[in-house]
């Protein structure tokens, strides 16, 4: 019985260390494009949020792989807040996975759009914005964030999702 929980432990790390690292290494990508910080994002990292629906392995890891990525911003809001960001929006992405709509997660998805228009845009907002806080530098920040998230965690999650899904990557260790 004791193999068995270490054999567990064991892929739980793996996993989320490959999961850290995959999402490092598309976020440094990403930059290469100008896209992975700043008000406007599109980190093509931002597919693997969907991976708390497969494994929980998937909540370390992206919270480690955005500390990473986030470290080469030069910005220690950035590394506290974007890491808190997928933090929350990873363990909400995991509470929602069996709210499916026709066997896709689509609920499970949002968290990370949501909650990083929210913080990331109050972080755009509060310490970034050259007029300081306000409502529409928020308002704009936040829909700014929020939509380059909704375009990689539907239109390229859900193509990602299926692939995982149907690859079945993760059922084989679960």
């Amino acid at each position: 019985m004791e193999k068995n929980n270490t054999q567990k432990s064991i892929y739980f790390i793996v996993t989320g260390a490959l999961i850290a690292a995959a999402y490092a290494g598309l976020t440094f990508l990403s930059n290469v494009f100008g896209l992975a910080y700043g008000p406007i994002q599109f980190r093509i990292s931002e597919v693997l949020t969907i991976l708390p629906v497969f494994t929980p392995a998937a909540i370390p890891g992206l919270t480690i792989g955005c500390f990473i990525a986030n470290i080469a911003s030069f910005n220690m809001l950035d590394m506290i807040f974007g890491t808190l960001a997928t933090l929350i929006a990873a363990i909400l992405t995991y509470l929602f996975r069996n709210v499916r709509f026709k066997g896709i997660p689509l609920l499970s998805m949002l968290p990370p759009v949501l909650v990083n228009a929210v913080i990331i845009g109050l972080e755009i907002d509060f310490f970034f914005l050259e007029e300081g806080a306000t409502l529409w530098g928020f308002f704009l920040s936040a829909v700014e964030v929020g939509l380059g998230e909704l375009g990689v965690c539907y239109v390229v999650g859900i193509p990602f999702f299926l692939l995982v899904r149907k690859l079945r990557i993760f059922s084989s260790f679960s």
